[in-house]
């Protein structure tokens, strides 16, 4: 499997971004998918995650009533969309996929995409 993220940018302060997650590989639509996100000089952390087929979501405390994740497997797609950005939103954002149930762990994932860019202003 292949991901390609996208649709970062630059975001002033409690606005709005969805972000994509598109992979190749006909088996997407078995995996379940998370996102994450590095800010510079921190740690990966999680933000969400979905499973197979988007009937389980999972949110960190941050993204908890801002962001609502999504797929749409006959697009081979996952959406982070991201309300009321704050500056420490800002990082790369990391989607990827394991086989089974969604994990908060990043060690669990087994593909990667090379992340996009969010920057929040203040």
């Amino acid at each position: 499997v292949q991901l390609q993220a996208c649709g970062g940018g630059l975001v002033q302060a409690g606005g709005s971004l969805r972000v994509s997650c598109t992979a190749s590989g006909r088996t997407f639509s078995t995996y379940a998918v998370g996102w994450f996100r590095q800010a510079p000089g921190k740690e990966r952390e999680f933000v969400s995650a979905i499973n197979w087929n988007g009937r389980s979501t999972y949110y960190s405390n941050s993204a908890q009533g801002r962001f609502t994740i999504s797929r749409a497997n006959a697009e081979n797609t996952v959406y982070l969309q991201m309300n009321g950005l704050k500056p420490e939103d800002t990082g790369v954002y990391y989607c990827a996929t394991k086989t089974g149930d969604l994990s908060t762990s990043g060690a669990r994932y087994q593909y990667w995409g090379q992340g996009t860019q969010l920057t929040v202003s203040s």
